[in-house]
């Protein structure tokens, strides 16, 4: 219970941190400098009006000196980022692979946020990611070196594919690099097996939403949806759920 409570407030302040990632990497500012301040007013925002979630619900959501409105994502990420954490740590347990998924973890929420908000997938994220996604396999039993970049290229080598089909078809790009390199990303941390769940269950998310869009926003063909913000959350499902949803989906195959 004490890791439990402690897992959380180390996720809300995270998720905090997690904000600046996502505000601040799309525009190119520093990370650490200057100090958290309202993007309407500019005033710094004193430490006591910036706990996370709590803060939020104390100012009713707008800002202590200008009554700017704050973006709700910021406390989306907040409540989501320790619900997710907490999720792996009932999975996985306190072990490295908790550690390891948590940090897998937030590059999946900062990306997902990014994309939705800028229909960009940042490098300076997922390369480093990948990285440490090959390098981690090194200390893992349920993914070798090997299977990590069967992984990576697999997933990426699909929507490559995906992509190469549709330009010479439609005369324009589909998707963006970007989806490409996340996929990268993904395929070398969950394998080639969650890797290709990934794109499955993101591909039904999004013709979901398309449907919304098309039938009930009246939004044409044409209109762009940012396909990371729905990679991100299928690789979460992948990654706690993949393993059953696959051999649930083997068994139905078998079955007579």
């Amino acid at each position: 219970m004490v890791e439990a409570l402690i897992i959380v407030l180390f996720g809300m302040a995270w998720g905090s941190f997690l904000n600046v990632v996502i505000y601040r990497l799309p525009l190119g500012l520093n990370l650490a400098h200057p100090p958290s301040r309202c993007s309407q007013c500019e005033t710094p925002i004193k430490a006591y009006h910036n706990i996370p979630v709590i803060s939020y619900l104390l100012l009713r959501g707008k800002c202590r000196y200008c009554r700017a409105k704050i973006p709700f994502s910021y406390v989306l990420v907040e409540i989501l980022t320790p619900l997710c954490f907490l999720l792996l740590y009932f999975q996985f347990s306190l072990s490295l692979h908790f550690f390891a998924a948590c940090l897998f973890t937030s590059a999946l929420i900062a990306l997902g946020f990014i994309d939705y908000t800028h229909q960009i997938l940042p490098d300076q994220i997922t390369l480093p990611c990948l990285v440490l996604a090959l390098v981690y396999s090194f200390f893992r039993e349920d993914l070798s070196l090997k299977q990590a970049l069967l992984g990576a290229v697999s997933g990426a080598g699909f929507l490559l594919l995906v992509f190469g089909v549709y330009y010479l078809i439609r005369k324009r790009e589909g998707l963006g690099m970007g989806d490409v390199t996340l996929m990268l990303m993904i395929g070398a941390f969950l394998g080639w097996q969650r890797s290709f769940l990934t794109l499955l269950l993101g591909s039904f998310l999004g013709a979901l939403v398309g449907i919304y869009f098309l039938s009930i926003r009246k939004k044409d063909m044409q209109y762009a949806l940012p396909f990371g913000s729905f990679l991100t959350p299928a690789a979460l499902i992948a990654l706690v759920y993949g393993q059953q949803l696959i051999q649930w989906y083997l068994a139905l195959v078998k079955s007579p």
